[in-house]
This record gives C-alpha cells, structure tokens and sequence, in this order.
C-alpha cells in the first residue's frame, strides 16, 4: 500500500476515533481510555519517518484489538 493512502486511512481513522470520542458523552471511563490509547498509537505512527509496512500492519493490529474491547 502506498504512504499516501497509508496516511489517508490513518488519518480518517483518526477523524472517526474523535467522531465517537466527541459525541458519545455517556462513555465510561475505561471506553475513554481505550479510545485515548488507540489515537495515541495511531498519531505515533503517522509521525513515524520510515516505517515498513510490517510496522504499520503491527500497530494496526494493536489498535483493532484496542478498538474490538471498546465494541464488546
């Protein structure tokens, strides 16, 4: 997958985190938490210079595992 749209699905998944983040005042604390920890992972990863698409794939997982507790 190219950076460019690497970046984009990084970014809309970003924009999608704070959509929910946002608009869902009756959220727990631990679902505030997952998500915090989910949109730090992602904004790491978008900073980072030089990532191999392993890397990136990695990270993806840690954050659909985050993102699967905060569904359940």
């Amino acid at each position: 997958m190219s950076r460019l749209k690497q970046n984009r699905n990084i970014d809309s998944l970003i924009q999608s985190i704070e959509t929910i983040r946002k608009s869902q005042c009756s959220l727990s604390e631990e679902d505030v938490k997952v998500l915090n920890e989910a949109l730090e992972i992602l904004v790491v990863l978008k900073r980072k210079k030089g990532r191999t698409n392993e890397q990136v794939l990695t990270e993806i997982v840690k954050v659909v595992e985050l993102l699967s507790k905060f569904f359940l």
